[in-house]
């Protein structure tokens, strides 16, 4: 009797081990199919958010070449740049579910950094453009320092030489030049052997910058430099790498020409004589300035600004300034079922040919 009682207990608790690893087994086989699920589900709002926003770039360059079309001068005033005038052609894109919000903003408001040193031969310095940089430069740093909260090791308030204007615009012009490994007339700039001697070492490019991001390796371009510090915007925000124009059979230029009608504060602070810097929130004021829905000025001139109270006796070098452009950075944001993608994409107004049709050549795409 006492035998078959142990075979009887035996018997439960195999029958119990054996549920319990069916009932474990297809826990496991259910968790799997679920991640398999929601992983699908999440791969497949990934390619749908990815097509919209390619969506949004597209439809935002069908607005700039209709733009081209109807005007050559290029400023805030216009459809492309109008958030409302955006949100309405977006409504024309049905979309089921989710939203595509779009911005576009002109890559050619901002200052040229590779204009720096005169292209294709890449060795000296442009007169116009160094003069620019000097204001700019001492523009810059001004508004760092007075947006700075504390001080202490690093800030720019702690006046590291390194940090000086001219350092820092000869350091660019060393990075800049082709075929040259000596620093600027042996003063402040900075070349392969500066670099290669910082934790961890690089190489001096001497060549033009490709990425935005190369900026902040050069000499005197501390972080708060580049990205700006207690709400005060840096360096990274107002220079660009992009503008490059033919100049021959397989060379190109940089002509460093910068849209009044587009540039933020601190740039036009720049264009104007140090003197006549404090005027700049007034060009601002002025080529935005509204009747009701209507623009009041116009600004399609090259010399609107000096209509200004101020500035009719000044005059800006016309070889760095342009009512005009054709690099647009386009950044479209969509969401959906709380997952977010963001494509920005610099884009290229051309006409390879007079005869051909106005297009938009895509310079760079990243979507995060």
């Amino acid at each position: 009797m006492k035998f078959l009682t142990n075979n009887r207990g035996i018997a439960v608790v195999m029958a119990l081990s054996t549920m319990l690893l069916v009932v474990t087994a297809a826990l496991e086989l259910h968790i799997s199919q679920r991640d398999n699920m929601l992983n699908a589900a999440v791969m497949r709002d990934r390619a749908t958010l990815e097509q919209m926003a390619a969506s949004g770039i597209h439809l935002a360059m069908a607005m700039l070449i209709k733009d081209r079309m109807e005007s050559e001068t290029d400023s805030l005033q216009e459809d492309w740049a109008d958030a409302d005038s955006i949100a309405a052609t977006l409504g024309e894109i049905p979309f089921e579910e989710g939203k595509l919000e779009v911005t576009v903003a002109d890559e050619m408001g901002k200052i040229q950094i590779n204009a720096l040193v005169k292209f294709p031969e890449g060795q000296q310095m442009v007169s116009p453009q160094r003069d620019l940089w000097e204001r700019f430069g001492l523009l810059l740093m001004s508004s760092l320092e007075n947006a700075e909260e504390t001080d202490g090791p690093g800030n720019i308030s702690d006046k590291d030489e390194d940090n000086d204007p001219l350092t820092i615009i000869n350091s660019i012009k060393d990075w800049l030049d082709s075929g040259d490994d000596d620093a600027t007339t042996g003063l402040s700039g900075a070349e392969s052997d500066y670099y290669e001697g910082l934790e961890p070492p690089y190489s001096c490019k001497n060549g033009p910058f490709d990425f935005l991001s190369e900026v902040a390796l050069v000499k005197g371009i501390t972080p708060e430099i580049f990205a700006g510090v207690g709400g005060a915007g840096g360096l990274g925000q107002y220079v660009t790498v992009y503008g490059t124009e033919k100049s021959g059979d397989e060379k190109f230029t940089f002509p460093g020409k910068i849209n009044i009608n587009t540039a933020e504060l601190p740039v036009l602070a720049a264009l104007l004589p140090l003197e006549s810097a404090d005027f700049a929130p007034l060009l601002i004021e002025h080529r935005d300035a509204k009747s009701g829905t209507i623009y009041t000025n116009d600004v399609t001139r090259i010399d609107w600004y000096k209509q200004v109270p101020g500035l009719s006796g000044v005059t800006m070098n016309a070889s760095v300034i342009s009512v005009a452009s054709q690099i647009f950075r386009i950044q479209a944001s969509a969401t959906l079922n709380n997952a977010r993608v963001v494509t920005t994409a610099i884009i290229e107004r051309t006409k390879p040919l007079e005869t051909d049709p106005w297009q938009c050549k895509i310079l760079n795409w990243k979507t995060e």
